[in-house]
């Protein structure tokens, strides 16, 4: 076969040229919020529809260029008429589905808003997003189908990868017909580890509602759960909740003789928060290989920051813009942008550990 022949078989079916290991890279973004000031601004560009299209068109190639995207849809989808921002979110159908046009394939949904509006909403989102075709963890219409859907294991590039997500708290809202939510519980989640180990997953990624909020350093209980996480084996740790940025660094498991990605807070992919640190977030990828001796593993991992633009005339939305297209940041928004990445990148630059930035 002709170098240009299975280049081309390669580009099209993502097979991995002779002598490179087989790999998988895996991308995530922080918490994708729904503010009420976004909900408006969808309404007044589409109608009842609410009009997302245009918040993630710049950042949509980017994720689509991984082999599996996730992010935080933290808002349910709560059916309408009407919708809501803080404090108890409801946002409607069409915001997932611009998530998932934009290339996002898991959605977490174990976070402290999933139950803003209460049970009957919870539901309703896993219903709205299995019409969509996403996946989705982290909450559950009841206890028995968390016990059939856990171990949530997906098949990526040859890579039998398993994803758990939890969650600290849901505002203090309980759940009054049986909803399941899966909450940071050492036991449950030691067992569910397990189980999903032991269901195949050669890679376990583990999601995670945690810290304090606007916080940019983690905190000795993220810490505690990480070192736990870690003990049980688990490849990737990825957090979010804060609403910043916090570090993000690669530590090793000496009792497994490997290494491990520990990603403390992704902050805000998109939201209409005002302080500098809220503007924006990071999103990191993570490369998955698999070694001469057959076994997959946790490879490296980079990062970028992305700014949450505000709409700025004409048909303008809330906009997503990555931080190697400086030149779309709208010139009224660029001191705010500025303010943020300098903020994120002195946390990075300080605290991060092998996990560099992949546009400087």
């Amino acid at each position: 076969m002709s170098l240009l022949l299975f280049s081309l078989l390669s580009f099209i079916t993502g097979a991995v040229a002779p002598g490179e290991p087989p790999r998988a890279e895996l991308l995530f973004v922080g918490d994708a919020m729904q503010h009420q000031a976004q909900l408006d601004r969808a309404k007044e560009i589409g109608g009842d529809c609410y009009d997302y299209s245009g918040c993630f068109t710049l950042i949509a190639p980017e994720v689509t260029a991984a082999d599996y995207a996730v992010c935080n849809l933290e808002v349910p989808l709560g059916g309408g008429p009407s919708y809501t921002g803080y404090p108890c979110f409801s946002a409607p159908d069409s915001y997932a589905k611009a998530l998932k046009n934009a290339g996002f394939d898991l959605f977490l949904t174990a976070n402290n808003h999933c139950l803003d509006r209460r049970d009957r909403a919870a539901r309703r989102t896993l219903v709205a997003l299995d019409s969509l075709g996403v996946d989705h963890i982290g909450t559950f219409h009841d206890a028995a189908q968390r016990e059939k859907l856990v171990p949530f294991i997906k098949d990526i590039n040859g890579f039998k990868i398993g994803f758990l997500n939890y969650t600290y708290g849901t505002n203090g809202i309980e759940p009054h017909d049986g909803v399941e939510v899966a909450m940071i519980e050492r036991d449950r989640m030691a067992d569910e580890i397990r189980k999903t180990r032991k269901a195949g997953a050669e890679i376990v990624v583990v999601t995670i509602h945690w810290g304090i909020e606007y916080v940019l350093l983690q905190n000795k209980n993220q810490e505690s759960i990480a070192d736990f996480l870690v003990d049980q084996g688990v490849d990737l740790i990825i957090g979010g909740h804060p609403h910043v940025i916090q570090p993000m660094k690669v530590v090793r498991n000496e009792k497994e003789g490997k290494d491990v990605l520990l990603v403390y807070s992704l902050g805000n992919f998109i939201s209409n928060m005002k302080t500098a640190d809220t503007r924006g977030g990071a999103l990191v990828r993570a490369v998955i290989e698999r070694g001469a001796d057959g076994k997959a593993y946790f490879k490296e991992a980079n990062y970028d920051t992305l700014f949450a633009a505000k709409p700025a005339g004409g048909n303008s939305n809330f906009t997503v813009i990555p931080s190697w297209m400086p030149e779309k940041i709208p010139a009224a928004q660029r001191a705010h942008w500025q303010l943020f990445e300098r903020g994120a990148r002195r946390i990075f630059d300080a605290h991060n550990v092998n996990v560099p930035p992949k546009h400087k």
